[in-house]
């Protein structure tokens, strides 16, 4: 009998707990939607609300910051207005008709989003057009090298003629490094504990040692283990009131060229229950994955061609024609990747890396991903690229968003097809990889690690709110 009269109000305890539980989870899918619907405002308020109202709900207040986030983040990227847009195009303004504009943006060339109910347009859009119509108008002909590129050829000249024999480590160079990291003044309160991950070179790769620390802002700091994807210098300071938070290091490093002759490549048949070929073949979703436009477009290219060689290099190959360099929007608010790629045919150097590697591991060639700096003498920036595995040969290092290099020289011309030049920073071997010490929240990129990371108590110090300078000496 007391079971009979409790079962009512036990039975309203578990409804009223399911309820609260489902409360959380289906504002979230709310937030979701409204994030993709271009409601910013509304989803970075609806998340603010779940964020104080997630009381030690800790996994819920940490998904609700991460919405929050985005949604801002969104809105970062996409900032321009059309007034804004149509004046830095630079050509005079009264003498671009609508149905100019119309055009660039039916070809996808002028890229935009409906904000709180308002076009805008990417940060990046007219820079991105100017680069379209390049590649897509401009001849052969038309096209200049310039002071990159031309030390580029030369270089990868030298080393093509270094190697003595395919895959050999060659023109090595001593490299050092004066990397800054300056948080703006009152980002955060006075004395706070401000956290920051400094990209590290990778002790654990063949083209790439003798690292030596040579200065460092903080005294006390912490290096991530061989094992981390990221490798990371790990140090923390207090802010002060009116002054920026610098955390700075100096190191140098040797680096190395390597190239392997592709007609020299040996393919023997893949130990397919290997852990390596298991884990390289695989989906790492959101971003290297199998959808049905990945798979579509590598059957297209490869046809019936059962050589893993042959097959990389015609998906190699069919990047060169169809997939153009652009400037991307941050990886931490594009849901796929790959998707964004093929959609819009074009990406920067992480963009098509992964498309690629999509690619590749669904026709059962396993590659993995490697990233950090390119630091030439002209030219010095983040970069990705990758390595492609031929059992019988060994890893492969392979650049698909470098161009074809401009000469009659075949090799030489398609020398990223399977090859690095010497000026590399290897950061990282794998991308969503976790930070060493674990960072709490959103990491402002959370696949790459190439600029850094920075976190206080109470949440992620995303890019705007911190910039950083990278110094290169060659010795």
């Amino acid at each position: 009998m007391k079971f009979l009269y409790l079962f009512p109000i036990l039975l309203l305890i578990y409804i009223t707990g399911c309820r609260e539980a489902a409360e959380p989870v289906s504002l979230i899918k709310e937030i979701e939607k409204e994030i993709s619907s271009g409601n910013l405002t509304l989803a970075m308020h609806d998340a603010d609300s779940l964020k104080s109202s997630s009381g030690n709900d800790r996994k819920i207040f940490l998904k609700a910051d991460s919405l929050y986030e985005i949604a801002r983040r969104i809105k970062i990227d996409f900032s321009l207005t059309p007034e804004e847009a149509l004046a830095s195009i630079g050509e005079n303004p009264g003498e671009i008709k609508n149905d100019q504009i119309e055009k660039w943006e039916q070809k996808g060339w002028l890229e935009s989003r409906i904000i709180d109910g308002q076009k805008m347009y990417f940060n990046r859009a007219v820079s991105n057009l100017f680069l379209l119509r390049d590649f897509y108008e401009k001849s052969a002909s038309e096209s200049i090298e310039d002071e990159e590129a031309f030390s580029r050829k030369t270089h990868t000249a030298e080393v093509i003629k270094a190697s003595s024999h395919s895959g050999k480590i060659v023109e090595p160079k001593k490299i050092g490094i004066i990397y800054t990291i300056t948080v703006e003044k009152d980002a955060v309160p006075e004395n706070e504990i401000i956290r920051c991950w400094l990209p590290w070179p990778k002790s654990t790769h063949s083209r790439q040692g003798n690292i030596r620390l040579l200065k460092i802002s903080q005294p006390e700091y912490s290096i991530s283990p061989d094992t981390s994807i990221h490798s990371t210098l790990f140090m923390q300071k207090k802010s002060e009131k009116g002054i920026p938070t610098v955390f700075s290091i100096e190191f140098e490093y040797e680096t190395s060229a390597q190239w392997f002759e592709p007609d020299s490549i040996l393919y023997i048949p893949y130990n397919k229950e290997s852990d390596l070929y298991k884990k390289y073949t695989s989906e790492q979703l959101p971003h290297i994955n199998f959808s049905s436009d990945v798979r579509m477009l590598a059957d297209s290219i490869c046809g019936n061609e059962m050589n893993p060689v042959e097959c990389a290099f015609r998906i190699w190959r069919w990047f060169k024609k169809n997939i153009p360099w652009t400037g991307a929007i941050e990886y931490s608010v594009l849901p796929d990747i790959t998707s964004y790629c093929i959609s819009h045919m074009r990406g920067d150097c992480g963009i098509q890396t992964m498309t690629f590697m999509s690619m590749l591991r669904y026709k059962g060639i396993p590659v993995r991903w490697q990233s950090g700096w390119k630091i030439p003498p002209y030219g010095k920036n983040l970069h990705d690229w990758c390595e492609v595995y031929f059992e019988g040969t060994g890893w492969v290092p392979v650049d698909v968003s470098y161009d074809l290099q401009n000469t009659e020289d075949a090799k030489l011309r398609d020398f990223f097809m399977s090859g690095i030049d010497s000026y590399r920073l290897i950061i990282n071997d794998g991308i969503a990889g976790t930070l060493w010490p674990i960072k709490e929240y959103l990491r402002s990129e959370p696949y790459d690690f190439q600029r850094g990371e920075v976190e206080w108590k109470n949440g992620n110090i995303y890019f705007d709110k911190w910039d950083y300078e990278m110094k290169i000496v060659y010795k």
